[in-house]
């Protein structure tokens, strides 16, 4: 896994110290952040105990409530620090890209050798995050060499753990979240950040991120080169849910970007502007696991999708950041 690197400067003009960040702080805690977290949380929960009544990976319920789980996780990937990021439970709902190809090793090690780690929710725990959270457990529902390896008791055993896993890992950033909430809304000597400056750097840093991981990564991976397009790196590709994850973080980073900018109308509406032409060209393809990229046309649509989202970081960046007394260096995100 290559790591997202974001270096930060902060630039604080005259005029940033006079705005009060407090109220912007405040709102996006409890309308953005929260309430995703509980959703998530609920999400999981539902998926656990489907898991527990049916675990046939041809399920219409299990994979309902996988993929509603899994919508939820997408809508608050963007948020990479406090308790998502405590014991890497980032990387265990969610371990992509996976660049060595490390989960199918992961689930055939288990399978095989009927690990019984799975027995116990603190000894799967323990297990590598490659083997757990959406993306393996995408790959026991949606991909033949693995809801059919093994035996059906052991599989629906694994399909169970990872369930639960995921869902213990979400309430556990659920919950807290509930204290760490305040390191946002008051910083100060207590808190990581030791001012309101350094919260809203951590909320724009979450926003310019996830623009950047949709563009360079969900897209810039299947993408690959025009002579050779790879496809088969599109992220949940086998659940055909690889458009979707854009489309979901694309709605979530315009729901952040708003309550950012919300004291800059100016700004505001073209961030919304930007973010709205970005969404309607992703509803516009149809094309759910990339498979286009192969194509000339195909990769022309992705690339013209592309181009947007990075239309809407370049507001973000130039517009935004300095008005918020923020500025924003960047090194590429490293691909494959």
């Amino acid at each position: 896994m290559r790591a997202i690197v974001l270096a930060l400067s902060l630039t604080w003009p005259l005029g940033a110290f006079a705005q009060d960040r407090g109220p912007i702080l405040v709102d996006t805690v409890n309308a953005h952040i929260l309430p995703g977290y509980a959703a998530l949380s609920e999400a999981t929960q539902a998926l656990a105990a489907t898991a527990q009544a049916d675990c046939d990976p041809t399920s219409a319920t299990l994979r309902t409530a996988f993929h509603t789980a899994f919508d939820d996780w997408i809508y608050v990937s963007h948020l990479r620090f406090g308790p998502s990021e405590a014991e890497d439970r980032a990387f265990a709902l969610a371990f992509w890209p996976d660049t060595k190809g490390f989960t199918p090793k992961a689930l055939t090690g288990l399978i095989s050798t009927e690990d019984t780690a799975i027995r116990s929710t603190e000894a799967f725990a323990e297990t590598s995050v490659a083997g757990r959270g959406f993306f393996a457990l995408e790959l026991m529902l949606y991909d033949p060499q693995f809801s059919q390896l093994g035996s059906e008791d052991y599989r629906c055993a694994l399909i169970q753990a990872m369930a639960e896993d995921i869902n213990l890992n979400a309430r556990a950033i659920d919950a807290d979240w509930e204290g760490y909430a305040a390191n946002l809304t008051s910083p100060g000597e207590t808190s990581p950040y030791r001012s309101e400056n350094e919260a809203m750097q951590e909320l724009y840093k979450a926003l310019i991120t996830g623009l950047e991981f949709t563009a360079e990564t969900r897209l810039g991976r299947p993408m690959g080169t025009f002579d050779r397009p790879r496809p088969k790196r599109a992220e949940a590709r086998r659940s055909e849910r690889s458009l979707r994850h854009v489309e979901l973080s694309l709605t979530a980073l315009r729901d952040l970007a708003a309550r950012l900018s919300a004291d800059h109308p100016d700004i505001a509406a073209d961030l919304d502007d930007a973010f709205t032409a970005a969404i309607e060209r992703a509803q516009s393809l149809d094309d759910p696991a990339f498979e286009a990229v192969a194509t000339a046309q195909g990769r022309f649509r992705i690339e013209a999708l592309q181009q947007s989202i990075k239309d809407v970081r370049a507001i973000a960046s130039t517009e935004l950041g300095p008005t918020l007394g923020i500025s924003a260096g960047f090194n590429s995100l490293d691909g494959d």
